[in-house]
């Protein structure tokens, strides 16, 4: 085990060396950040889908707190990682993709899921990739759900107008200093269960014509949203 999360541990400043914008991290996170980002799931959780893993300090933290490997879906953007998380768990479900395209893939034979965790550089993203983050993964949980965020940062790393926006609400559950570097975790949550419709598009074959112009009206602004925070 020593071994390999050396291994992890170098790899991990590879891919930093490689693309510090995308890892954001020059270390992968600690034992108390994974423990930290991970302490309001267990079995009844499940299934639960994570951003970003990298080299899996989080993914061991959510089996340990007794998430099944077959209820995780793990979706990575660096293919070094994500071959490395199909190995050392091949009964979750590893995707190398962008957490961007969340919301065009079928996971879990339809359930939805009770928490996202996320372990993205979201500080370092365009306002439009943190939308469609948060879209995506909304429209995959129940309406309870919590999508649990760190951050290097002093607060919440999404901002608050673009939250508004969304219909969402951020609070921090705690930080730790002996992360490398310190951070934080926020859950955020919907302020309204039913924001998010996963049932958008065949709504959208019967709403009446007002209603579709309201709807234009909201993308509209959402665009204008992201495009004015760029």
């Amino acid at each position: 085990m020593k071994q390999q999360r050396m291994a992890e541990t170098f790899g991990f400043l590879r891919a930093w060396l490689k693309n510090p914008l995308r890892v954001a991290a020059v270390a992968p996170s600690g034992r108390a950040l994974a423990n930290l980002i991970t302490c309001e799931i267990s079995r009844d959780t499940w299934p639960v889908i994570e951003l970003g893993p990298g080299t899996g300090a989080f993914t061991r933290a959510l089996i340990a707190r007794g998430v099944r490997e077959e209820d995780l879906t793990l979706i990575e953007f660096g293919s070094e990682f994500a071959a490395a998380l199909h190995f050392h768990y091949p009964r979750a479900r590893t995707l190398w993709m962008d957490a961007a395209r969340l919301r065009t893939i079928d996971l879990f034979d339809g359930r939805l899921a009770g928490a996202v965790v996320s372990g993205l550089p979201v500080l370092s993203m365009p306002p439009r990739k943190v939308i469609a983050i948060l879209t995506g993964a909304f429209r995959k949980m129940r309406p309870d759900g919590a999508f649990y965020q760190f951050t290097y940062g002093p607060r919440c790393p999404v901002p608050l107008r673009l939250m508004d926006h969304l219909g969402l609400q951020a609070e921090r559950i705690g930080g730790t200093l002996v992360n490398l570097p310190p951070a934080a975790v926020y859950r955020i949550r919907l302020t309204h269960p039913n924001h998010f419709q996963r049932d958008r598009v065949s709504l959208r074959q019967r709403e009446p014509v007002g209603q579709k112009l309201e709807r234009r009206e909201r993308n509209s602004d959402l665009s204008e949203l992201a495009s004015s925070s760029d």
